[in-house]
């Protein structure tokens, strides 16, 4: 198999699930490990990495409404406090990310522990929903919703395999956010963390490359981050309308 078409469904995969609740994590390993048996190209942690911060970087004009707020309604104490919620949120997953990192408590990658936090997130999912039947949802993101976000996000960081949206977005439900504003305020976080994680670790490999190691493709690299942007794009947006209407039993059971 041609390595641009490795990268292709590489970048595919990642666009699909960095924001959909089903773990990129997970999706990118299981894609890796199957590619490696049938063509040449190696996903290194660059490569990862770039690719996620593509995803991430694309959604960015699907929240443009929000951001015209911050900047041009400041004054609104409603969008103050939105923000400083956001805000907050962000300051908690970049100290516990911090901890976690110095402490190195993150777990190893590898099949096994992805399938079980899968697996759990699945019957999460379907436990939520059908606890959540009938019960009246909040449109107003409170201050204990932003914690459980930023502690969600830890949660993420710490178990590979558990879906950093789905981990974030499961906890404001849980507190009684409505599922529209429970996904937007998920993926609002996670769009300054994401681009503070994937800005360091280009910086770390960068400034300590693997000796002996290859040079980075970077022809490969720019095809996985513009098809990872332009298909993470594409299936928020979608996914933004598919919570205005459903639930999330759907990936539960996926």
């Amino acid at each position: 198999m041609p390595d641009w078409i490795a990268v292709l469904l590489l970048g595919l995969v990642e666009g699909i699930t960095e924001f959909i609740p089903v773990s990129s994590t997970g999706h990118l390993l299981i894609a890796e490990q199957w590619l490696e048996k049938i063509s040449r190209f190696e996903a290194r942690e660059m490569f990862t990495v770039v690719i996620q911060l593509g995803a991430v970087l694309a959604v960015i004009p699907l929240f443009r409404q929000r951001f015209h707020q911050f900047i041009f309604e400041w004054n609104d104490p409603a969008v103050r406090g939105y923000l400083a919620k956001i805000i907050v949120a962000f300051f908690i997953t970049g100290v516990g990310g911090f901890l976690v990192t110095k402490a190195h408590w993150d777990l190893e990658k590898n099949p096994k522990p992805i399938a079980v936090a899968l697996l759990i997130g699945g019957i999460l999912f379907l436990a939520v929903e059908y606890w959540l039947r009938g019960k009246p949802r909040k449109d107003v993101v409170g201050w204990n919703v932003a914690i459980a976000v930023g502690l969600g996000q830890i949660i993420a960081a710490v178990f590979p395999g558990t879906s950093r949206s789905g981990a974030t977005i499961l906890l404001a439900l849980v507190l009684g956010l409505n599922r529209p504003l429970a996904t937007e305020f998920s993926f609002l976080v996670s769009i300054p963390t994401m681009i503070a994680a994937s800005g360091y670790e280009i910086h770390k490999t960068l400034r300590h490359p693997v000796v002996g190691a290859a040079p980075e493709r970077w022809d490969m690299v720019f095809l996985g981050f513009v098809v990872s942007a332009i298909v993470s794009f594409i299936a928020v947006k979608w996914l933004l309308r598919y919570v205005q209407t459903h639930t999330f039993i759907a990936f539960g059971w996926y």
